[in-house]
């Protein structure tokens, strides 16, 4: 279904990339990840190309809430704990930094950046709001803990951080395609050290960056085991109460809200993809209840890789691929993890030191209860005797009645009821039509 942006988005068409071409980097993927690292190697005035099998921005990115803060739900008292204050500190402020490069960006480009303070309540848990506010005191950051707010209940706290930013996801990333070298409609069907065989023709690169959402590549860096895919579900409501500031729960599939100019747009009823979750229905039985008067003018679903130490992947692909990259693992927090990473893949691309690429490294320790957890999970679903299959790695696939597609319970990959394909990491549709469910 299509959201409030894809249908306010200023209209774009980007040429597909015809016959062989070289060049020095290929980015693959024209979400706000492969996107911003294109923006910072044209600045750099690196020889790069990007090439998206859709269009930009037409995936994932097209259906966030963009939401631009350094305050990803109650992280750092998680990365104090697994990283220490080193790196979470480096964490932090790779992501504080991304909020004033939008700010800075945005009017470089003409988009439209509006300032807001980003809010993390619990309704129940008042312990972990001062467990956090712990946290980011140790780190010299300053933030106050609330009680009141405009959410339609009751909270045990609110956690403000001043600042910070929301933006149109479309109109940004199509604005900023101008110039840049990015060609549409070019899908990679299948890559080889230091080429990207297209649907068009051949890309020799003597580097590689893979910005597909979810890695494409399984036989390198354990992606499959150190990733899994959440869904989750917004809801645009008129004649609804709009307010300022950007509001997320504090907890996994929690809820969200913020506001797009007269609209109020609401998140939830989220669950890993594959599994059973609240979704839509549980969503619009809440607003019911919170605004009977409100009416939907839109709705949509989108999807997060999830990591198990809540930090983003950015940086080599794997030890044993020199000139082969990733960006993945948001954790829902795509805008700012995006910028610090196109800024970070622009340094290594071109072989320079980068202050924050260490608390971003993809080969960082895994925890192993989080892989073991995974891989259960693979297993399960590669036994279970049911069919249809995922193309991606053979686990069987779960009917979402919902959203009326067959989605991988494993690794996220989504299927309309014909078979084609919706969501990575798969790179085809089913061989064959799924049965009627």
């Amino acid at each position: 279904m299509e959201s409030i942006w894809q249908r306010t988005a200023p209209q774009m068409e980007l040429p597909p990339l015809e016959g062989e071409r070289r060049t020095d980097i290929l980015i693959i993927g024209g979400g706000i990840a492969g996107m911003l690292c294109a923006y910072f190697l044209d600045k750099a005035g690196a020889d790069y190309l990007l090439v998206e099998a859709g269009t930009v921005g037409g995936g994932v990115t097209g259906k966030t809430t963009a939401k631009i803060t350094a305050q990803h739900g109650l992280l750092v008292q998680k990365l104090l704990k697994n990283w220490g204050k080193e790196r979470a500190k480096l964490y932090w402020e790779a992501n504080c930094r991304a909020v004033e490069q939008y700010r800075a960006l945005c009017g470089e480009i003409g988009c439209e950046f509006e300032e807001q303070r980003a809010c993390v309540f619990s309704r129940s848990d008042r312990d972990a709001l001062l467990r956090e506010v712990e946290a980011l005191d140790a780190l010299g950051v300053k933030t106050s803990l609330r009680r009141k707010t405009p959410l339609p209940f009751p909270v045990a706290g609110a956690l403000i951080l001043e600042g910070q930013g929301q933006l149109h996801p479309l109109q940004f990333l199509r604005t900023l395609a101008n110039g840049l070298q990015v060609y549409e409609h070019t899908k990679v069907r299948e890559l080889a050290p230091g080429t990207a065989f297209t649907d068009h023709g051949v890309i020799r690169a003597n580097k590689i960056v893979v910005a597909t959402h979810f890695p494409i590549l399984n036989k390198h860096g354990l992606y499959p085991l150190k990733l899994y895919q959440s869904r989750s579900y917004v809801l645009a409501l008129e004649n609804a109460p709009v307010f300022d500031g950007m509001y997320v729960e504090g907890k996994d599939n929690g809820l969200s809200f913020r506001r797009f100019h007269d609209l109020l747009l609401v998140g939830g009823g989220g669950h890993r993809t594959g599994h059973k979750g609240g979704g839509w229905a549980q969503l619009r039985s809440l607003v019911k209840r919170w605004y009977p008067e409100a009416r939907e003018v839109a709705c949509w679903a989108t999807q997060d890789c999830i990591t198990p130490d809540g930090g983003a992947y950015v940086g080599q692909y794997s030890p044993r691929t020199p000139d082969l990259f990733v960006t993945t693992g948001f954790n829902k927090w795509g805008w700012t993890t995006a910028m610090a990473g196109g800024e970070i893949l622009c340094d290594l691309l071109q072989g320079r030191a980068n202050p924050h690429a260490t608390a971003f490294a993809p080969d960082r320790p895994m925890p192993p209860a989080a892989a073991l957890g995974n891989a259960a999970q693979a297993v399960w679903n590669l036994i279970r005797p049911t069919a249809p299959r995922c193309p991606h790695l053979g686990c069987a696939l779960r009917y979402n009645p919902q959203e009326r597609s067959w989605d991988c319970p494993c690794h996220g990959s989504r299927f309309d009821e014909n078979g084609a394909l919706l969501d990575g990491p798969a790179t085809d549709g089913m061989k064959r039509r799924p049965p009627s469910p």
